[in-house]
């Protein structure tokens, strides 16, 4: 096996110039001893970059995986703010169609009535939260007849008026096929109008 041979403390390379301690050493670092190498890494500007650099290496996993975290935090978030909306506009659009019958197949008004979308939230991104689109709805309409939307776009016009509808076809026309990426904020405003629609409603 071979041996490292000891040889006098003098910087070469990256440290060349830095004079050393000039004393025989088997730990050589850029031929330096372990205490010149260390006043060379903390002391000089050359030494702290080399430093910096071996910080962010030996970092970078811990980094990557923090970056991780909090994206995948950010996303949950967003989550939580869309469940959260869709549960207080589904509130309010119950709470304004009590007591009117199932907006497609005319059924009287039943507790157990859902919020009914006329252009379907997952296609239409944008109108997902629009309370225009969103209609008390019977079971049976709903979830077995996927919406009934032959009905449902025969009394919607009934319910909102011709020109609500017809602002809300051209909404659809172009919000189809692209995804509506919602922020915090815009999520945030229509929670606080559904509110504020609901005490009007109590008052």
């Amino acid at each position: 096996m071979l041996k490292t041979k000891s040889k006098p403390c003098v910087g070469i390379g990256k440290a060349k110039g830095q004079k050393g301690c000039g004393k025989e050493t088997i730990y050589r670092r850029y031929g330096l001893c372990q205490s010149c190498y260390a006043d060379f890494i903390l002391n000089t500007d050359a030494g702290k970059i080399l430093l910096e650099k071996a910080t962010l290496k030996a970092t970078k996993p811990r980094r990557e995986l923090e970056k991780a975290v909090a994206e995948k935090k950010n996303r949950d978030k967003l989550i939580t703010h869309l469940e959260s909306t869709k549960t207080i506009v589904h509130e309010y659009v119950r709470k304004r169609d009590k007591d009117k019958p199932c907006i497609s197949c005319n059924t009287p008004y039943k507790s157990n009535f859902q919020a009914g979308h006329y252009y379907k939230a997952e296609l239409f991104t944008s109108l997902k939260f629009n309370f225009d689109n969103i209609h008390g709805q019977c079971e049976k309409c709903n979830l077995r007849l996927e919406g009934n939307l032959n009905q449902y776009e025969l009394n919607l016009p009934k319910r909102i008026g011709e020109q609500r509808f017809n602002e809300l076809k051209k909404k659809a026309e172009l919000d189809h096929r692209t995804i509506k990426k919602w922020s915090r904020e815009e999520l945030k405003a229509i929670r606080l109008k559904a509110r504020k629609l609901i005490k009007e409603l109590c008052q």
